[in-house]
């Protein structure tokens, strides 16, 4: 099966790739949602100072370290896509978009924007970044496991294709060598019996 890039890089150097890529920003997204409801459903009690904090903590983290990936993920890996379908187009873009929201909250949370609103209103704009970044999340996701194909992509247009077709090649590679491997092995014990 062709694969998008976003299914790709989520499923080479396993699992490092899905946890840097997936796990953490996702993890933290929900777990930052999950903070503003117990917030919110305490809004009177004096516990809240606690969530807050963490909330705070997180949010700065997420939005630090996610800005960081898609840099890395525009300078590294970016320049090297042919685009395979709109499905793939879609699927990178949304995941990237996702350093908006993000990185919203880190500045939001770093009081560098939406400084002199009121507690609500910035509780607001959060809740929204959240929800922004868990939906174009999603959509990263969904049309990240459409078969390309699907989409009127062509895999087999010649030798151009190829390298960026790093999985559909792989396992042959391992193969191979796991087989040369074997005969080696063998030819080596063969040598030893005589």
């Amino acid at each position: 099966m062709v694969m998008t890039h976003y299914m790709e890089l989520l499923s080479l150097d396993q699992p490092y790739n899905l946890i840097l890529y997936m796990v953490i920003p996702v993890g933290l997204t929900e777990l930052l949602v999950a903070m503003e409801f117990f917030t919110m459903y305490r809004m009177d009690s004096g516990k809240n100072a606690g969530f807050k904090a963490v909330s705070k903590f997180v949010g700065i983290v997420l939005g630090v370290y996610f800005t960081a990936l898609v840099i890395y993920f525009l300078a590294k890996i970016y320049p090297s896509i042919k685009w395979r379908g709109y499905a793939d187009v879609i699927a990178i873009y949304s995941y990237l978009i996702g350093v908006i929201p993000l990185l919203g909250i880190a500045l939001l949370e770093l009081n560098l924007i939406y400084k002199n609103a009121s507690e609500k209103a910035k509780l607001k704009l959060h809740f929204c970044l959240l929800i922004f970044f868990l939906i174009v999340a999603h959509v990263a996701m969904i049309f990240g496991m459409v078969d390309p194909t699907i989409t009127g992509y062509k895999a087999e247009n010649g030798a151009m294709d190829m390298p960026m077709n790093m999985p559909a090649d792989m396992p042959m590679h391992d193969h191979h060598k796991m087989m040369q491997n074997m005969s080696d092995d063998n030819s080596t014990n063969m040598h030893m019996h005589h």
